[in-house]
């Protein structure tokens, strides 16, 4: 078997409303498919992560500079294609957008293994450890044209819905500045209830002395994780943070392949970690994050941020997941679910995933796609519908 094309879909929309989170807001939805095609009619779906502007860049290294380096090679050779890859872009990036361009493409070569093979992702890692998994729904995003009080009450109305929606937890946005946030942080705590999980994303905006004084509020509001409360390459402001507060600091989106990884877990900043498989380097590489992850007892939840390419791929790698630590009631992941407008996660599948659906029904939890591969095909006409032209 050979490779004959890769293709990159980037697709967007103009969302209903504007919305943000601490970097910016934005007003459109994007996407970014890989489709790996091959002579024996096999085809691979892969996923980059990174929004709008970045979208089409990564297109431009998938297309005009890892497709050169591997038509014509083995698809199922994963492994050799991963480490040629990253070797020729290896003076030009260890981080980032190349990585984020590897992984859609990875990804997709592992669904043509499960494909060929005919078994789902989560068997050709080696099975499944649970047959579902609970879901927690994140929301609460800023808006440009809303104070801190209004936005508090909304807040407080969206998290109550998540939660009457069947969600297993819920997360929120911050960015505000410390004492408003805290504010929205007190308003999501009201509106969930004292006893429902809640957690906190500052998507690295504070300096260690703001994330001091907001962590301590959510220590006293019972959060559970506090979510990128520092820049991603502050590794002594994660390891005080984590050492100063008793809500648990989570963060990992922004980092990238094993060795970025080695250095975060040997400092010991983290509690929980939070992999990106679209960004850091596809399932191969992901794997061998989770291995270091778990070799430093620490448990993973992964960060899930795309369509629906990129819900099936966490899906199969969830339920591959061992348990950390074992044990007749071990420590359980959860599948993270964007609760706002998402045509690319809702519509673009042949068969729809209908995770909201499921949550209702079944409790909160979400059952592992069982077919070949990432276990899913989106529907072309949808594709050729939002897709943004060359």
């Amino acid at each position: 078997m050979k490779i004959t094309a890769i293709t990159s879909h980037v697709l967007q929309y103009d969302m209903p409303e504007v919305l943000g989170y601490s970097q910016q807001y934005y007003a459109k939805r994007t996407a970014h498919l890989v489709e790996v095609s091959t002579d024996e009619g096999v085809t691979g779906w892969g996923e980059c992560f990174g929004p709008g502007a970045i979208a089409l860049a990564n297109k431009g290294i998938v297309e005009g500079v890892i497709a050169p380096m591997i038509l014509g090679l083995d698809p199922l050779d994963r492994d050799v294609i991963w480490h040629k890859v990253y070797n020729l872009m290896r003076d030009h990036g260890q981080k980032g957008m190349p990585m984020q361009s590897l992984s859609g493409v990875d990804i997709a070569l592992w669904d043509i293994a499960g494909k060929v093979a005919d078994m789902p992702l989560h068997k050709l890692i080696g099975g499944a450890h649970r047959a579902d998994v609970p879901v927690y729904g994140y929301g609460m995003m800023l808006r440009p044209d809303m104070d801190a009080p209004s936005l508090a009450a909304l807040f407080a109305d969206e998290a109550a819905a998540i939660r009457d929606a069947g969600f297993t937890a819920t997360k929120m946005k911050t960015g505000l500045g410390p004492r408003k946030d805290v504010v929205l942080c007190q308003a999501v705590r009201d509106g969930v209830g004292a006893e429902f999980k809640f957690m906190v994303d500052a998507n690295h905006c504070y300096t260690t002395s703001d994330a001091f004084y907001v962590g301590r509020a959510l220590d006293e509001l019972e959060a559970y994780w506090f979510e990128e409360p520092v820049a991603p390459e502050d590794h002594d402001g994660y390891r005080e943070l984590r050492a100063g507060l008793k809500t648990n600091i989570s963060g990992g989106e922004a980092e990238f392949g094993r060795w970025g990884w080695r250095a975060i877990l040997e400092n010991r900043g983290l509690d929980i970690a939070q992999p990106e498989v679209c960004a850091l380097g596809g399932v191969s590489e992901y794997l061998r994050v989770l291995a270091l992850c778990h070799a430093h007892f620490t448990p993973v939840v992964n960060h899930v941020w795309g369509s629906a390419i990129a819900v099936a791929t966490n899906l199969q790698l969830l339920a591959a997941m061992p348990p950390m630590p074992g044990g007749l009631h071990p420590w359980e992941p959860m599948l993270e679910f964007d609760t706002t407008d998402n045509k690319f996660r809702d519509d673009l599948l042949a068969e729809p995933l209908d995770i909201q659906g499921q949550v209702k029904a079944n409790g909160g939890r979400v059952a592992i796609p069982t077919a070949p591969g990432i276990g899913v095909e989106p529907d072309r006409d949808f594709i050729e519908h939002y897709a943004v032209a060359a």
